[in-house]
């Protein structure tokens, strides 16, 4: 089993930054592709970013590249996800998962969630 717990959310105005955090604990050893995903209001889940522990593997969704970076501290078993520029766009419930190596872009890829933090961009 792995736990994720995410954090860091909140409201922020356009323009603005945030930093998210998912904290994993359990056989965080078992599932090495980690992955942020988002949710806006009647609209489906949305791949954002995904990384290995190991720090590589890197990959972000196209339109976010620029504005959004993924990063891992091995040492606190969290995953990152800095966020700048924010648009009202971005408003969404982020979602921290974890899958296999070679988890990408798919939900499907993932079998651990987190419970979700929400960011509301005000324009």
């Amino acid at each position: 089993q792995v736990q994720l717990v995410e954090s860091g959310g909140g409201l922020v105005q356009a323009g603005g930054s945030l930093t998210l955090s998912c904290a994993a604990s359990g056989r965080t050893f078992s599932r090495n592709g980690m992955g942020w995903f988002r949710q806006a209001p009647g609209k489906e889940r949305e791949f954002v970013a995904r990384i290995n522990w190991s720090g590589v593997g890197t990959y972000l969704q196209d339109s976010l590249k620029g504005r959004f970076t993924i990063s891992t501290d091995n040492a606190k078993n969290t995953v990152y996800l800095q966020m700048n520029s924010l648009k009202s766009e971005d408003t969404a419930v982020y979602y921290c998962a974890a899958g296999g190596v070679g988890a990408r872009g798919n939900l499907n890829d993932y079998d651990y969630w987190g419970q979700g933090t929400q960011v509301t961009v005000s324009s």
